[in-house]
């Protein structure tokens, strides 16, 4: 049995991409599941936080301008070319950061607290700034003003995105041992997190399925979702080397809950912008395995280096 649970940790990112995409004509009739799984995400996410390691500085404000401001900028230099990769950079932009960072951050040496609070300042920006940009660039069908469009989608993302950080507040204040209770299991987050990405990667291929004409503006979507997610890593990077915290500032504005962004997607945009939401999700998992390796690397030649160091004096 541990053995089979190692693989499957393992490897959840092939094996939910292999699973729904194969079972695509099933799991795609599970999308209505996967709000309430991020919910459910960001809250086991959110009771695990110390609340005395919340601390909110200026470098949180500008990484919360560069996911909004750079998300709107980036849509109106990419439009006059192609409306889909325009709405495709920014959605990935402006979706907050994803909940397993922390961890990534602090195996590569960040400082895990100062991406919590701002993962928290995140998700409250996107969840303003959604039901605002989403109604411009793209209008509902039916002739649906820009108002009511902002209050459909108002109340389906700010509650999702804000309630679980509010409902982990009231736990640990009123409700103490729920919230510890809670706090521990980290491992259904995991679980729930390969089950929302198998459905949301069936969503994505039942789209290039039923659309044929989209499968060349699907190669563009993956491939502009790269260069989104570089120039993200790049800039996170770069802000953060000015504030002492490179790692942090890179995994806090390049490692998105992208799955979010599939479902915003799916939901508000063209559904066919959603491939390169998951195409992003295959990036930056990509590039987190290759910030890790070179991490483990570089201990083992400290740690080659200190023993060699001992054993000649």
């Amino acid at each position: 049995m541990n053995t089979v649970i190692s693989f499957i940790r393992n490897w959840t990112l092939p094996l939910a991409i292999l699973i729904g995409a194969i079972g695509f004509p099933i799991w795609k009739h599970f999308s209505f599941l996967v709000p309430g799984f991020i919910f459910v995400m960001l809250l086991l996410t959110f009771c695990k936080i110390p609340l005395a390691d919340l601390k909110f500085t200026s470098f949180h404000v500008w990484l919360v301008g560069l996911q909004i401001a750079g998300s709107v900028a980036l849509y109106f230099v990419l439009r006059p070319f192609n409306v889909p990769v325009a709405e495709t950079a920014m959605v990935c932009i402006m979706t907050p950061t994803g909940t397993a960072a922390a961890v990534i951050t602090k195996k590569l040496g960040g400082n895990a607290a100062v991406l919590t609070s701002y993962m928290i300042l995140s998700n409250l920006a996107t969840a303003i700034a959604a039901p605002l940009l989403f109604p411009l660039v793209h209008p509902m069908s039916g002739g649906i003003g820009f108002w009511e469009t902002f209050f459909i989608i108002s109340q389906k993302v700010f509650p999702l995105l804000i309630l679980p950080f509010l409902l982990a507040l009231f736990l640990r204040r009123f409700l103490p041992k729920a919230g510890s209770l809670l706090a521990k299991w980290q491992e259904a987050a995991f679980y729930l997190w390969g089950i929302t990405l198998m459905i949301v990667i069936a969503r994505t291929v039942n789209t290039l399925v039923n659309e044929p004409s989209d499968k060349i503006m699907a190669i563009w979507l993956a491939v502009s979702s790269f260069l989104v997610c570089c120039l993200l890593f790049t800039a996170g990077k770069w802000l953060g080397t000015l504030y002492g915290k490179r790692i942090t500032g890179g995994q806090a504005l390049g490692q998105k809950n992208a799955i979010l962004a599939a479902w915003l997607s799916q939901t508000y945009l063209t559904p066919i912008v959603a491939v390169g939401a998951s195409a992003y999700i295959v990036w930056q998992n990509l590039f987190n395995a290759w910030q890790l390796w070179m991490e483990r690397k570089r201990a083992e030649k400290v740690s080659l280096e200190e023993t060699i160091k001992k054993t000649t004096t």
